[in-house]
């Protein structure tokens, strides 16, 4: 695999948090100009996210983050491994938060699974998966964008991708779109979550008879 993370540091600090959540992450490395890798994983809660360093890879490559962070001088190929696609390229800001805000919006979630996992809700117990999922797809962030009108939708995942992940710094944090995928980009990388979309199947009628 013709892979070459320049700056080992600063991809680090990716991985490494990338482990913590899930040993068996799998990145997807993605040239990004001249000097520059963009690095992609999937959280475990349907978020991607990325970061891009210092560094070359000859095309498009998924390999295990534990090979990348070891520095593994061959790391495996695992290209049939990486299920899904990656947000367009092209993508608008819609809107511009303080980091202040987000941080408090993922402060706030983390109080609510505490309190309500330890008094429960309105006096019934509830169980702490279910929880989980209510408050990930809790709508966090919304409102309608200054630039061109159009509103926008950010779930607690995506909040959560960003702040678990480190990104955050005291710069502003751009809502960003790109297609059907609504990101989060902060000082030192970006979380995408894409809305589902519902498929509907025609109903096919047959005259019986």
């Amino acid at each position: 695999m013709a892979v070459d993370l320049s700056d080992r540091a600063d991809a680090a600090v990716f991985l490494r948090r990338l482990l913590r959540l899930d040993p068996a992450t799998l990145v997807r490395l993605c040239p990004a100009g001249p000097g520059r890798v963009a690095l992609w994983a999937s959280l475990p809660w349907g978020v991607l996210v990325s970061r891009t360093v210092a560094g070359s890879v000859d095309r498009d490559r998924v390999t295990a983050a534990s090979a990348l962070l070891e520095g593994v001088a061959e790391p495996p190929v695992l290209d049939d491994r990486w299920r899904g696609a990656l947000p367009p390229a092209a993508s608008r800001t819609l809107e511009r938060l303080p980091a202040a805000v987000v941080s408090g919006v993922a402060a706030a979630a983390a109080q609510a699974l505490r309190e309500v996992g330890s008094t429960g809700l309105k006096g019934r117990a509830v169980g702490q998966r279910v929880l989980r999922d209510a408050l990930l797809d809790h709508v966090a962030i919304n409102g309608v964008s200054d630039v061109d009108g159009v509103a926008y939708a950010v779930p607690q995942r995506l909040v959560q991708g960003l702040v678990r992940m480190g990104f955050l710094g005291v710069e502003e944090v751009a809502v960003v779109t790109a297609g059907t995928w609504t990101g989060l980009a902060a000082s030192y990388g970006t979380a995408w979550f894409r809305t589902p979309v519902l498929s509907v199947r025609p109903i096919v009628t047959r005259t019986i008879g």
